[in-house]
């Protein structure tokens, strides 16, 4: 009896009984609304998921000092060029310039998109599977150049460092790695890989001298980006790679500097490829940054399209019932109870739009994981998208609804 007499007093005080009624006599354009708030909802959820999980990407450390650093490429052309020798010169030159905290010969750049791999195991032989590492060839200035930090073991000693031609497949039998890497290598056990053997080439061991806290690949696309080692080889090529690092604030000077020095210094080559980190960065990450640019668009678009539905199905509503609201105006309606009349009728469409959205959301996001490996949606995304939606709902309603809470009572009397 008192459940009863709870509804009939909800029923009497927020009209739900005439609502349902008239949404029944224009089942068609509710429906519509409904559908196309499920859909909204459905794109938006999943579009803002893939944007955080993609702005988090974007945002994670490559474990170098991306601000104060930068690389250029030096490229010999004479067959008289000597490649080792004008490496060590040019290193020499680099780390004397004023400003300079290290530079290092090195193959590869991290966020560049372009490196080597090569698979680590922890037991000889071929029928073992590896652990893929992105490899950069450094010699013992490579820690302070990148500003990586060594958590165990030891640094490369200038002793350690070979020279690597270019025909060579054999591996110095020293590693530095990364702790993702050990952690992959020596689950349970990582800090404890340092004077460990792991093998390159299935067969070929290597001694763990030192662990890094962070360094990512140049790959940032792979789902393995940290795992990252370090090899003491300086390369005996006509090409080569320079990373240098500055002190605070001198960057962009030390850049002009360096390609003056360096295409003055050796004529039978050519200086080319300088660019920052932060060049380095935007690039590597292009793609994630146009995919934002675009769901941003089209979550804004979905949600103009949504909103201008509602405000047009409220006003054909509004239109098709001026007598009606006029009569309720004249038998006493306040303009506050028209305005909360089509609110709640607006809610109750938006409420079924969303339990449908929500349904479409999660299979969306089902097809999405399973099509580009994506972590299923975090469960708080779906409510506060219905959220977001109910008071998309209710916003754009109440012009619509404010217009029909000022007819007049007099409209009643006029003849259709």
């Amino acid at each position: 009896m008192t459940h009863s007499k709870g509804w009939s007093f909800f029923a009497e005080n927020w009209e739900v009984g005439p609502i349902f009624r008239a949404l029944l006599r224009n089942k068609v354009g509710a429906m519509l609304i409904a559908l196309q708030i499920a859909f909204t909802m459905t794109i938006i959820v999943n579009a803002i998921y893939i944007i955080v999980e993609r702005s988090q990407k974007m945002q994670r450390p490559s474990g170098i000092d991306e601000a104060n650093s930068f690389f250029i490429s030096s490229v010999g052309f004479s067959n008289n060029f000597n490649g080792l020798a004008t490496t060590q010169e040019d290193l020499n030159a680099l780390r004397a310039i004023n400003g300079v905290v290290d530079a290092i010969q090195i193959n590869a750049v991290p966020l560049s998109g372009s490196g080597w791999s090569m698979g680590l195991q922890t037991q000889p032989g071929a029928e073992f599977d590896g652990t893929g590492a992105a490899v950069y060839m450094v010699d013992e200035h490579a820690l302070k150049a990148l500003d990586v930090a060594l958590i165990a073991g030891e640094n490369f000693s200038a002793t350690d460092i070979q020279v690597r031609v270019s025909s060579q497949t054999h591996w110095p039998d020293k590693v530095i790695i990364t702790l993702a890497m050990a952690n992959k290598l020596f689950p349970q056990e990582a800090l404890a890989a340092v004077g460990k053997t792991v093998y390159i080439n299935d067969i070929e061991p290597m001694v763990v001298s030192g662990i890094i806290d962070k360094l990512q690949a140049p790959w940032v696309g792979w789902d393995n980006v940290e795992n990252v080692m370090l090899t003491p080889e300086i390369r005996d090529s006509k090409s080569s790679r320079y990373f240098i690092r500055t002190t605070s604030g001198e960057r962009d000077r030390i850049m002009t500097e360096v390609e003056t020095l360096l295409a003055k210094s050796n004529p039978q080559r050519i200086i080319k490829d300088m660019h920052t980190l932060d060049e380095t960065r935007l690039r590597a990450y292009r793609d994630n940054s146009a995919m934002i640019r675009i769901l941003i668009t089209v979550m804004t678009i979905l949600v103009i399209i949504t909103g201008l539905g509602i405000v047009g199905l409220a006003s054909f509503s509004v239109n098709q019932r001026k007598k009606q609201i006029g009569t309720r105006r004249a038998l006493g309606a306040s303009q506050q109870a028209i305005v909360r009349y089509f609110m709640l009728e607006n809610l109750l469409i938006s409420t079924a739009g969303v339990m449908i959205g929500a349904i479409f959301t999660v299979s969306l996001n089902i097809v999405l994981v399973n099509a580009f490996s994506l972590a299923p949606i975090t469960w708080y995304y779906i409510p506060l998208g219905m959220i977001a939606l109910w008071l998309v709902g209710q916003l754009a309603v109440y012009g619509p609804a404010k217009k029909a809470a000022s007819i007049a009572p007099a409209i009643a009397t006029r003849s259709v």
